[in-house]
């Protein structure tokens, strides 16, 4: 039997005994409370893109909470940009840091679309890029799908479909400058399907295990979901198949990630979306140049940007720690001891004795005959 069979295996049998607590949620009117707004030049994927200040942001409308209650994040479409000059946008990155053993879900009705236009929710280590990186929701131009990646140090690897949804790309080597792409192939998770589905949810679940993420359009988000609040904990036992996972038997993530901060924002062209090749893919006819700067930045910002936002109705985070962590910490990051189950805490993920003998059961089973369908050994 594969050490990586065995932790899928592993995994499924441990996530239907998994119940995560709620850390913070992030929504309506103080959700901008525990986020730092970049302030600066996209200098991360050269983009065309300035990250306004949180003031300017607010100043500008392009970060407000709308009547309904929802979070906007967008890029200016009022201004008409002169040659030589980018774009305001926005960049936030949380307060707060999640260590192994959370559990973050986002839940959108709009996400950022359009030529030029890379939006991204992503999380990073605090030595970025060493410390890891997760990319949650990541798509640019007229793209039609969603897609996962991680970017890690050398020494960590992602082959093959294994209990996955998404597709795996060519790249198995996560510390190559693309990192191992999974692409989504359930339909309406990016452009302007998403949002006509009624918007979408996505769960990642950060785990000594794996990393293992989840994507939901409107009419198929789970009642574990749809009918939490934010005070609810989760429960991800009927989640089923996760659309990207990582397992730690080929990529041991306690060694290439560290607790992550997560991240949103919009930048524009760069070195993914502003690629001539790529740009002209999708955005051939945007303008007379074929080039993502000159035909999508510069000029008027509507209608090439009106649909270039975030339309957010919450953002929720979890732990499996047995300790329930406070719902309003004081502290900027949230303690190691909070939100990375020990030993001992992860022992009481398996309710029962019941529950514990049927798994390892399962895994001797396993071990005798692994062809015999799981199913039929419980």
């Amino acid at each position: 039997m594969s050490a990586l069979l065995f932790s899928g295996i592993l995994f499924i049998l441990l996530s239907r005994a998994v119940a995560y607590n709620i850390i913070r949620e992030y929504a309506g009117s103080t959700f901008f409370d525990r986020w730092d707004f970049y302030g600066g030049l996209d200098n991360l994927t050269l983009g065309n893109a300035t990250w306004v200040s949180k003031s300017e942001a607010m100043n500008q409308s392009l970060a407000y909470v709308n009547s309904e209650g929802h979070v906007i994040i967008k890029v200016d479409n009022t201004t008409n940009v002169p040659s030589g000059q980018n774009r305001n946008s926005v960049r936030i990155t949380t307060q707060d840091v999640y260590d192994l053993g959370s559990l973050w879900i986002i839940d959108l009705n709009h996400i950022p679309f359009g030529c030029s236009v890379w939006p991204a929710f992503w999380s990073y280590g605090p030595n970025w890029p060493q410390d890891g990186e997760i990319d949650i929701i990541e798509a640019i131009n007229m793209m039609t799908n969603n897609q996962m990646a991680i970017h890690t140090t050398p020494g960590c690897t992602h082959t093959g479909n294994v209990d996955q949804l998404g597709v795996t790309g060519s790249t198995t080597d996560c510390s190559l400058a693309p990192g191992c792409v999974i692409s989504e192939t359930s339909p309406n998770s990016y452009s302007s399907s998403f949002s006509e589905a009624g918007g979408g949810v996505w769960a990642t679940q950060f785990d000594s295990s794996g990393i293992f993420i989840w994507f939901w359009s409107r009419p198929d988000v789970p009642p574990s979901i749809s009918q939490a609040n934010s005070t609810s904990s989760m429960d991800i036992s009927q989640w089923g198949t996760p659309h990207a996972s990582y397992f730690s038997a080929t990529c041991n993530i306690s060694q290439f990630f560290t607790p992550q901060n997560l991240v949103l924002d919009i930048t524009l062209c760069g070195d993914w979306a502003g690629v001539p090749s790529i740009y002209q893919s999708t955005c051939a006819n945007a303008g007379p140049t074929g080039l993502c700067y000159n035909d999508s930045v510069v000029g008027p910002g509507s209608p090439g940007f009106d649909d270039a936002y975030f339309d957010i109705s919450y953002i929720r985070t979890y732990t499996s720690a047995s300790v329930v962590p406070s719902t309003t910490p004081t502290s900027t990051s949230l303690s190691t001891s909070t939100l990375s189950p020990s030993k001992a805490q992860l022992s009481g993920s398996i309710r029962s004795k019941n529950d514990f003998t049927i798994a390892l059961l399962a895994m001797l089973a396993l071990v005798v005959d692994p062809i015999l369908p799981l199913r039929s050994r419980l």
